[in-house]
Formats: structure tokens, C-alpha cells, sequence
């Protein structure tokens, strides 16, 4: 068993660096909250901002979840690159991401079976001083019992080539898949509430082709889920939240971020 972890970089900045802390504001932002969903998802879209502005809207997607806390093995994490530029999907070659809450090992008997695709390669630096990994992970250490993590920065990469990976990595019900991606950027709020309504009837419709640069940070990604779901009969995305930062009670309404939760399966 391998020892090299891989240490928290937005720890104290994104979210409380204290375990306790930690576990408290988690819980606030799932209190009252209960799965809304006939069947537990496949998959899910979380924000990926500091929790005080999109840990609400995250919650929304993590508690459906909570039936699932016993039976998920292994969680499957796509997520963009905003530090680095390189051409393709990245991983770490760390044996375990650690946070607040404990360490996380890597999947990697998952991650070998990627080694015949061109598209996937090691990159540690892509990882560093990056939140849009990281910030996931408390929800999932909150809400799952015993889970491997395998996650992937994508760089500059296609939507097909997304797919292709994660047709690799679907599994059955011991696994789920996660996308880490906000909505649009730096819009006033009225602009962002009606450019992230018409980006959340794109992903509701499977319809990738709609989403652009500005839909989302994520757009690469989402894009690749929502072509392996329309290689699937009957999978269907359900938008479970859709806010901006300026619904946020530090937010400021001149210049948001936006935020959706979205479940598919």
C-alpha cells in the first residue's frame, strides 16, 4: 500500500480547515434537506465554489446520496483544470487525497485500466493549488461510508474523449460519477439567472452542443457525461438547484458566479 498523499491546497480558504468546523457547516448546509429522487442518481453536477457561496447549491446534489452511503464503492470525479493548460485528462499519481476529514484512497486498479487511452496522462503539477477537486470531497466523506476516489482534471479535451473515459469507469451500483463545474461567469445577476436557465435546459435535454465557453467551467466534462447518457436508454437529468453568488448572503449582485445541482440517471 502506497503512503504518498496528496495534502489539501484550499483547506481554510474554500472551506474551514478545522475538522470540526468542518463537519458543522457541512451538516448546516444538508440540515432539513431530504432526497427528492425515486431512484438514487448515476451521476451527479456540484458547484465547486468556497462553500459560503455555493455550499447550499452543492447540497442539493449530495443528499441524494444519503441512500446510497452503504453501497457506493467507488466515486469517479471529473473536474476542469483552471491552473494548468494542457491537452487532455489528467490524474495523480498519489495513493490517497487527503482533507480535514481523513484520507481518501485512489482507485488505482480504476486508474490502470485507463492506460490504453491517449487522452489520459499523469500530471501532478495539473493538481496543484487547484479547488475544483477538492471542494467535492468533504460532501462525499460526509455522506458515504467507505468509498476509492479516482479523480481526473480535463484539460483541453473533446467531449467524445470524456465519454470514452467514463464508459470505462460507468460500473454498476457500486459506483457514481461526479462532475465539479459552476455556471457562468462574472454577469450581473439578472444576465447570469437567464444565461444559467437557458445552460440548465441544455443539460436537461442531453443537448451538449448547446453549452459554450461561458455555459460553464465544467462544460468539457458535463458534455462528455451527457454523451455517454445518450448512449443509455432512459437516463434522464433532473435540475435540483440553480442560484448565483448573489443569492449568497457576501455575494454582491454587479459581478456573479452562477451554480447548479443536477442529477442524472
Amino acid at each position: 500500500m502506497g503512503n504518498r498523499q496528496r495534502q489539501p491546497e484550499v483547506a481554510g480558504v474554500f472551506y474551514p480547515a478545522d475538522p470540526k468546523a468542518l463537519k458543522q457547516q457541512l451538516e448546516g448546509f444538508l440540515s432539513g434537506l431530504q432526497p427528492t429522487l425515486r431512484q438514487p442518481p448515476k451521476a451527479l453536477i456540484a458547484p465547486h465554489a468556497g462553500y459560503a457561496y455555493s455550499g447550499a447549491v452543492a447540497a442539493h446534489a449530495y443528499i441524494e446520496l444519503l441512500p446510497l452511503r452503504h453501497q457506493v464503492e467507488r466515486v469517479v470525479l471529473l473536474a476542469p483544470a483552471h491552473r494548468l493548460a494542457f491537452s487532455g485528462i489528467a490524474y495523480s499519481q498519489a495513493d490517497s487525497f487527503l482533507t480535514p476529514l481523513g484520507a481518501i484512497p485512489i482507485a488505482k486498479t480504476s486508474l490502470e485500466s485507463l492506460d490504453d487511452l491517449p487522452q489520459v496522462q499523469a500530471l501532478e503539477q495539473a493538481f496543484n493549488d487547484e479547488h475544483s477537486v477538492e471542494v467535492q470531497l468533504p460532501f462525499l466523506q460526509l455522506l458515504l461510508e467507505h468509498f476509492q476516489l479516482l479523480p481526473l482534471l480535463v484539460g483541453q479535451s473533446t467531449p467524445e474523449a470524456v465519454s470514452a473515459v467514463l464508459e470505462r469507469l460507468w460500473g454498476g451500483d457500486e459506483t457514481r460519477i461526479v462532475i465539479s463545474s459552476d455556471l457562468s461567469h462574472f454577469l450581473d445577476y439578472s444576465s447570469a439567472q437567464a444565461f444559467d436557465l437557458r445552460t440548465a435546459a441544455a443539460i436537461e435535454a442531453l443537448d451538449y452542443e448547446r453549452l459554450d465557453y461561458h455555459s460553464a467551467c465544467g462544460r468539457i466534462a458535463i458534455s462528455g457525461l451527457l454523451h455517454s447518457a445518450r448512449q443509455r436508454d432512459g437516463i434522464q437529468v433532473t435540475r435540483l438547484d440553480l442560484r448565483n453568488s448573489g443569492d449568497s448572503a457576501i455575494g454582491n449582485r454587479d459581478q456573479v458566479v452562477g451554480y447548479g445541482a443536477f442529477a442524472l440517471g
